[in-house]
């Protein structure tokens, strides 16, 4: 396993990390995942075992039963907390009362609370804000993330789904006041969506900031499962009951033919190519892959012990390349005359 630095932290995080959204399965999240402690303590161990040191989850899944499910696993399975970079986020909804939540000082600090308890930890290495409150100033998001960090209790903080200007935003207002500044960004990226090609990862790069993709695979569309002869998988994949996130399906399977071309060289599954494509990407620090079954995280995992030639991820990218958004391809042509040829 491949070990990337954390932004500017000085921490070393796997390239790959381990996400647990499959834990638990309450509510809607049942259609992810719904496996149990035994299925966890199974997947923490074989995760763990293969050098993953990164984990990621959210205090929303399956409302808390994720996170404490995950904080059984490192009991059960005896794994070193010391060893474990932990992520999990704050955000969504956690209760019925009016107050609870978004990212209001409020909810912020008592999510901090109860993940803590959930997690069974004293500190969360990572914590995510997991989208945007409109109804809470900038300010009062990044003081509040600020103080959970001066307190020990939170390490490091990062945004997950904000604009790229927002993150800016926050990024000045810190920087302004003093106070600690997002380290990571974590947004769905796929050979099926590069959205965020367009500002958010030339953010990144340009102020240092970890990035890390959710949904490599975009939702299960890329694994290999869905043709255009055939689109639905009578239950074995997510995407026939939550069809979640937004791509362009017909683009997808232009993609997924050359990635099933490129899976039959590698004698790999078409998931580990898009899995490749992804980790290879320019920015990328760890890919966050999620799995129900050990043979299944066995094989995402696989995807880290090969690397696409030149050519073939210009061959993705040519098959994958998303339409040109305003200003860039002004700024693109523009530029064509500024620096000097030899």
């Amino acid at each position: 396993m491949k070990y990337n630095l954390l932004g500017d932290t000085g921490v070393l995080v796997s390239e790959l990390c381990f996400g647990t959204m499959t834990f638990g399965g309450q509510g809607h999240w049942e259609a992810i995942g719904r496996q149990q402690q035994d299925e966890v303590n199974v997947l923490m161990k074989t995760a763990v075992d293969a050098g993953i040191n990164f984990i990621d989850t959210a205090n929303v899944y399956s409302f808390g039963l994720s996170e404490q499910m995950l904080g059984t696993s490192l009991k059960q399975v005896g794994l070193d907390r010391h060893n474990l970079f932990i992520a999990t986020k704050v955000r969504g909804r956690m209760g019925p009362g009016i107050n609870d939540l978004g990212l209001s000082r409020y909810h912020v600090l008592q999510s901090v609370e109860e993940s803590l308890l959930r997690l069974q930890t004293d500190h969360i290495d990572l914590l995510y804000v997991h989208g945007v409150d409109a109804a809470t100033s900038v300010e009062q998001v990044v003081h509040t993330l600020h103080d959970v960090v001066q307190s020990g209790k939170v390490r490091y903080v990062g945004v997950c789904n904000w604009p790229a200007w927002m993150v800016m935003k926050a990024l000045g207002i810190a920087r302004k006041q003093g106070w600690h500044e997002f380290v990571a960004m974590q947004y769905f990226y796929a050979a099926a969506n590069r959205d965020v090609e367009h500002e958010l990862i030339p953010l990144a790069q340009d102020q240092h900031l970890a990035f890390m993709p959710w949904s490599p695979l975009a939702g299960g569309f890329l694994s290999g499962k869905f043709t255009r002869d055939q689109t639905n998988t009578g239950g074995q994949s997510r995407r026939d009951n939550f069809d979640f996130p937004v791509i362009n399906k017909e683009r997808a399977y232009d993609i997924i033919d050359v990635l099933q071309e490129m899976a039959n060289k590698y004698q790999v599954l078409a998931a580990e190519v898009a899995l490749a494509w992804v980790r290879q990407q320019p920015g990328v620090t760890s890919t966050i892959i999620g799995a129900k079954t050990p043979e299944q995280l066995q094989a995402n995992i696989h995807s880290a012990t090969f690397n696409l030639t030149a050519d073939e991820l210009g061959r993705l990218n040519t098959v994958s390349q998303p339409e040109k958004m305003y200003p860039g391809w002004m700024v693109e042509r523009q530029m064509g005359d500024r620096y000097p040829t030899t």
